[in-house]
């Protein structure tokens, strides 16, 4: 079972722990308006054997994720696909999708996973960036994420829309889930990730991914 964070849990309370702090909104301050590249920018120009994200009209670059990352990515992709298939309940998209989340400047985020309700499915596929949040957004923690990034990469997902963050720690082998409503649950390896309202009837012992 998810257990809420108490305030005298000890674990996940230091700044300088990946999950410890809440969602900064205003983690990436406002950018100059010269030189800012826009979505459409983002999507015809290559970025080989890289990971891109568009934040505010800046291009954030990052190295190709490791081995642990793929394995633990694929094998939850693998379980919210099944379950949302057999249910009709929408679609899960493949890590790197991206999604347009904002505009003028444009912010383009990229989950490892992501969820889109059946009733939410743009109509017709659009070839490029979807300019909708998720509703379910995944982020699996590589070594080199740097806590600040994170907790702002959250913070853009949940103030665009998106219901429900699982962010998966493998090094501490720990989970933290952000709600729309503010609220935040420790789920720890052997208790489990649930879709709540958002996936129904989904869920997963932590573990049985890591």
């Amino acid at each position: 079972m998810e257990r809420a964070l108490t305030a005298v849990e000890p674990a996940l309370t230091s700044a300088a722990n990946f999950l410890a702090v809440s969602a900064e909104p205003a983690y990436v301050p406002s950018m100059p308006s010269f030189a800012l590249m826009t979505a459409d920018e983002l999507l015809r120009t290559p970025h080989a054997d890289k990971r891109v994200d568009l934040v505010r009209g800046i291009l954030r670059v990052r190295e190709p994720a490791g081995y642990l990352h793929g394995e633990i990515t694929a094998r939850l992709c693998k379980l919210l696909m099944d379950h949302v298939d057999a249910r009709a309940l929408g679609r899960v998209l493949a890590a790197e999708t991206g999604f347009k989340l904002n505009a003028d400047p444009d912010t383009v985020r990229a989950a490892d996973i992501a969820f889109i309700r059946r009733a939410r499915l743009p109509d017709p596929r659009p070839v490029g960036y979807a300019a909708l949040a998720p509703d379910l957004a995944v982020e699996v923690l590589s070594p080199g994420d740097r806590p600040g990034e994170t907790l702002a990469k959250v913070a853009d997902w949940l103030n665009a829309g998106t219901t429900l963050v699982w962010v998966i720690d493998a090094e501490r082998a720990v989970a933290r889930v952000y709600r729309a409503d503010g609220s935040e649950t420790l789920v720890t390896r052997d208790e489990t990730l649930d879709g709540e309202d958002v996936v129904p009837g989904f869920s997963c012992v932590l573990g049985l991914i890591l």
